[in-house]
């Protein structure tokens, strides 16, 4: 499961992984959420090109979006046989440049809140993290009126060992050899790409409990990474909720006023 990452590597440390054409100059964001713009990267004509859309798919032959869930993962065992996403790995598969993502763990047999955990690439001798790329997929849907929107979903697998403890589910992370394999749908077919959706290894990423603030949307902040011992307060304005419940099945909507990622 993935409902909360993080993107705060510079744009030119983005670029330089993901190879893409454009030269956007964007801003860190600690807490993205579902229905925001996230930026991912696709081919176009050949090239790799970012670009960003809504964080949430919506398949092209959904007649009313509002009764439509928001889908914001896909699963990967079923994701080339589920109507929602079989066309979309055949012919729209793209990157979701990261830096980490959020996973709450349950609260035991007492019931006790959801405590959450930060995850991202193990840093190395300087504590620096490399950005990471999720596995995705877009589609764009057309409204009776000629209207477009762009939507993306992050597909998901079993957790490996590293996060088997926090949660039973991890997002689908693609290396950067095989970033060709995953985005080439014209000459790469979608159950060879496939081969990629499986839990990363499990000396890739590492995992600490954070504070609850991420709970809340609207914080945004390096606190919110600062590992449980250290964490630093967030401002009052942005004060804590109570920890998230497990996600279901939204009903889709348009964008709703939270920040957005550019």
């Amino acid at each position: 499961m993935c409902g909360r990452y993080v993107i705060i590597s510079t744009p030119e440390a983005i670029r330089a992984l993901f190879r893409y054409g454009e030269q956007p100059n964007f801003p860190p964001r600690y807490n993205v959420a579902p229905t925001q713009p996230i930026p991912i990267v696709r081919l176009v004509d050949g090239r790799r090109s970012l670009t960003l859309m809504r964080w949430g798919l919506l398949p092209s032959w959904v007649k009313d979006p509002k009764t439509f869930p928001l889908l914001i993962n896909a699963r990967g065992e079923s994701v080339l046989e589920k109507p929602a996403f079989r066309n979309a790995v055949r012919r729209r598969r793209c990157l979701i440049p990261t830096d980490g993502f959020y996973e709450w763990q349950a609260g035991g047999k007492a019931g006790g809140p959801k405590r959450p955990f930060f995850v991202c690439a193990k840093k190395d001798d300087d504590g620096n993290a490399a950005p990471l790329a999720f596995a995705g997929l877009w589609e764009t849907w057309t409204g009776p009126n000629g209207e477009e929107l762009d939507t993306a979903a992050i597909i998901t697998t079993s957790a490996n060992r590293t996060l088997s403890a926090i949660h039973d589910r991890m997002p689908v992370f693609v290396p950067p050899e095989a970033f060709d394999l995953w985005l080439d749908c014209a000459n790469v077919e979608a159950d060879v790409a496939a081969v990629l959706i499986r839990p990363t290894d499990d000396n890739l990423l590492e995992a600490y409990e954070v504070g609850t603030a991420v709970n809340r949307v609207a914080n945004d902040a390096a606190a919110l990474i600062a590992p449980m011992t250290a964490a630093a307060p967030v401002p009052a304005q942005a004060a804590e909720q109570a920890p998230v419940k497990k996600e279901k099945p939204k009903k889709a909507k348009e964008p709703n006023g939270q920040a957005s990622l550019f």
